[in-house]
């Protein structure tokens, strides 16, 4: 058994960290089902359902567990985890956009590239594959507060488009990089197109 090595950056800038750690999803043929077990177990609320996706949050957090439904996206595909039922992703936030940008340039120095690159309108957030397979989000929260991500979340915005806009997060690093405030990439000025669906 192989042990395991520091895979730190040898330039002047420590690696950077995520600051917590803050939600699932779940791909699965039992919708509903899911939506209401979560919110027994848990005792949480529906922040937003449609036939496709829903968001549930026990706290003060836009969503903690989110649904997506393959009665509808996958019909035909299969019932059992064979990656396709079970966890979607997990997901981590960082403290700014500038920090979750940085990290993506230290992991594109590593050979480590995203598979998705989105603006959800209450995230900005960038997809990972792990050498299995399995996918992690790292994100940076839009809004300052709670209460201004659960208003998006429950707005006209997000109901016409709740999966996200994609984005080269390269312009947008350079940006950031000559100075452009953070403050210009937060607001989701543009709804449409909604982005496909993509796997590691």
């Amino acid at each position: 058994m192989s042990s395991l090595t520091n895979t730190a950056t040898s330039s002047a800038m420590p690696r950077i960290k995520p600051a917590r750690f803050v939600h699932v999803v779940y791909r699965s043929h039992r919708f509903d089902e899911m939506i209401a077990w979560y919110q027994k177990v848990l005792g949480a609320r529906v922040q937003h359902y449609d036939p496709v996706i829903a968001f549930v949050t026990y706290d003060e957090e836009h969503h903690r567990v989110a649904f997506l439904n393959l009665s509808i996206l996958e019909p035909d595909g299969p019932k059992e985890r064979h990656d396709r039922v079970g966890v979607d992703h997990v997901a981590y936030t960082f403290d700014s956009l500038r920090d979750l940008m940085e990290n993506y340039a230290q992991l594109k120095d590593m050979g480590i590239l995203p598979y998705w690159r989105l603006h959800h309108g209450v995230t900005i957030s960038l997809y990972y594959g792990d050498p299995d397979g399995n996918r992690l989000e790292f994100q940076v929260d839009v809004y300052k507060t709670n209460e201004d991500a659960n208003a998006f979340m429950t707005g006209p915005g997000f109901a016409v488009n709740p999966i996200g806009v994609e984005f080269d997060p390269d312009a947008w690093l350079a940006r950031l990089r000559d100075g452009e405030p953070e403050a210009n990439f937060m607001v989701r000025t543009e709804h449409l197109p909604i982005a496909p669906l993509r796997n590691p």
